[in-house]
């Protein structure tokens, strides 16, 4: 699945009685393997490296999505 700037990423907790986490896709760091900077609904930015069946993807409409960042060397 092709994950963009904006998507939100749902994870769901490993343990029963935790709440999962959620946050916004702010930069898609490789395709292969996959790494996303995420600004998790805590406010805290981790660079996210999802696993088969960890992390559920949900696209924003075109029209919600930020503009991407411009890359500085």
């Amino acid at each position: 699945m092709t994950v963009h700037v904006g998507d939100r990423v749902l994870i769901e907790s490993e343990r029963a009685g935790q709440t999962g986490r959620s946050g916004v896709v702010e930069d898609v760091l490789s395709e292969q393997p996959q790494r996303l900077r995420v600004r998790w609904d805590d406010g805290r930015t981790t660079i996210f490296a999802p696993s088969a069946g960890v992390a559920r993807i949900a696209e924003l409409a075109p029209a919600q999505k930020p503009k991407p960042r411009k890359k500085t060397a």
